[in-house]
């Protein structure tokens, strides 16, 4: 699970990994191919070669960072906590990838955002069945409130009294989210009060 050293990976891999950090710390639209080429230690032409367009990098970048998140988080939940500390800074890398990429604005963070809520909703279906009657409306907001973190990092690293995207402040900010994710806010009669109220108001509004 651990990234292999850069001067092991392919060609490819390397372009790849050089436009992720290189968009994570300036953004797609600050980052030219002749930079990612250089950082990859190839020619511009190899990475048309390989991508054909800076876009097309970019697509396969988000889908590669997501695809790993997801594994690493599976690991973490399902197999070996412990292996945290080997990952820790792949994490943080992608999750400054994940910041800069949503806002951006543009087409692609919109596309990314919805890959995020289907695979959540997906995997919440998959492992944690019953958990709610509407997956998708969960996973839309459960990615918003992750997403929205990331993107206020200013803010939330600021009232956490370190920055989330180096070790000190990110180990504060996953340790404040297991207590955040394992104490329900709610008591189980006071959320049935609630639902019960909202599903009134969803009876009426269809009703109107």
């Amino acid at each position: 699970m651990p990234e292999p050293e850069f001067e092991d990976l392919t060609a490819r891999a390397r372009i790849r990994d050089a436009a992720i950090a290189l968009f994570a710390e300036r953004g797609a639209g600050a980052t030219t191919v002749r930079d990612i080429a250089e950082q990859a230690g190839v020619s511009p032409g190899l990475l048309r070669h390989h991508f054909g367009s800076k876009e097309a990098l970019r697509e396969a970048c988000d889908a590669y960072v997501l695809d790993r998140l997801v594994q690493i988080k599976e690991k973490m939940l399902f197999d070996n906590p412990g292996f945290l500390p080997a990952v820790h800074p792949t994490v943080v890398r992608y999750n400054k990838y994940v910041t800069r990429a949503l806002l951006d604005g543009s087409p692609s963070a919109a596309a990314m955002f919805d890959d995020m809520v289907r695979l959540s909703a997906d995997w919440i279906e998959q492992h944690i069945p019953g958990l709610t009657k509407d997956y998708h409306s969960y996973a839309a907001v459960f990615t918003g409130m992750q997403s929205g973190l990331l993107a206020m990092h200013e803010h939330v690293s600021r009232a956490l009294g370190a920055d989330m995207f180096t070790p000190e402040g990110h180990v504060r900010l996953a340790a404040a989210l297991i207590d955040f994710y394992s104490h329900p806010l709610l008591t189980p009669d006071l959320a049935a009060k609630v639902q019960s109220a909202l599903d009134a108001l969803r009876a009426k509004a269809e009703g109107a």
